[in-house]
């Protein structure tokens, strides 16, 4: 039987004029890792700030770990852990002297806090670290810190807004495997992101556009509804070059994207003539590539098509 850890309903919220999160309904079960990607400003920490009872919605409701945000936010926050963009931690205390100090906020005792910092440090894989003043630590570890402070209680729900902004890849990495064991140890995980690769990592996924949910579902299944055409790929050291020869091809009636020194072309046509077309195309521009080649959508082809549809209609 599905457990639901979060359950919004027609959640809106609005300042002034201005509506930030447009009646988004959805539903988390117990132990996802359920991701909301968007751009920056598309609603999603707003969103992730009614979940945690720290804004009251405008209308609309959700239940969080079995409570309402309108009618018990204290309650809610109870059951809860959060990391925001900005890592809440004060430099000038130890990585123990923070988690004692959010673990105190939370009400757990002396003795229970005593026996838990080595379990959550090990967790974070923070161990022999505990003394080590946090203003002086890389961004990577003072990021585990946090979550180290989020999961102290032992929170039914992580709530977590944009974590690995600023991390580099590798850290990035390894900080989404620790999430991973989180989940695959009954914890709900609750995660807004900007970083398109990161989405992989998700159970599910919401897409947000200006306040709405444009698109739920698994990684698969939202690739499959964006493409049902392929994704034509070819690398170049000239992309930009690249870039404008393609777009000359009106017979494409698709669309052409840069990723680095790769070109993503998507189009109508049938693949062989497709690839035809644009190696013709590429070389009447004096463009050196590589030969076109089918590959998977990434997350970043799916957002821009799905937005480009939304925006259509």
């Amino acid at each position: 039987m599905r457990e639901i850890s979060v359950k919004a309903e027609k959640l809106q919220k609005k300042f002034g004029d201005f509506t930030a999160v447009d009646s988004v309904s959805f539903e988390v079960e117990k132990g996802e890792i359920y991701g909301f990607l968007g751009a920056n400003g598309a609603g999603k920490t707003t969103t992730i700030r009614m979940l945690c009872g720290l804004l009251q919605p405008t209308s609309g409701d959700a239940m969080v770990a079995g409570f309402s945000i309108k009618k018990d936010p204290d309650e809610v926050k109870k059951r809860l852990g959060y990391m925001s963009q900005k890592f809440s931690l004060y430099p000038l205390l130890t990585v123990r002297e923070n988690i004692e100090f959010y673990a105190g906020i939370y009400g757990l005792t002396d003795a229970v806090i005593k026996a838990r910092i080595p379990e959550v440090c090990t967790q974070v894989e923070l161990e022999k670290l505990e003394d080590k003043i946090t203003g002086d630590m890389p961004g990577g570890l003072k990021q585990r810190v946090a979550l180290a402070c989020a999961i102290a209680h032992k929170p039914a729900i992580v709530f977590l807004d944009e974590p690995t902004a600023g991390v580099d890849p590798i850290l990035r990495r390894r900080f989404w495997e620790i999430i991973g064991a989180l989940s695959d140890n009954g914890t709900t995980v609750f995660v807004t992101t900007h970083y398109m690769d990161e989405v992989e990592h998700c159970n599910r996924i919401s897409l947000m556009h200006s306040g709405r949910i444009i698109k739920e579902g698994t990684i698969p299944e939202i690739k499959k509804a964006a493409f049902e055409k392929p994704i034509l790929e070819i690398q170049t050291d000239t992309p930009v070059k690249a870039y404008d020869a393609l777009n000359k091809v009106k017979e494409f009636n698709g669309d052409v994207s840069i990723h680095g020194a790769l070109i993503h072309l998507i189009t109508g046509m049938e693949t062989a003539g497709a690839k035809a077309l644009m190696e013709k195309a590429l070389a009447a521009g004096g463009v050196e590539f590589t030969h076109p080649e089918e590959v998977e959508p990434t997350m970043d082809d799916v957002f821009v098509k799905l937005v480009k549809n939304y925006e259509a209609k």
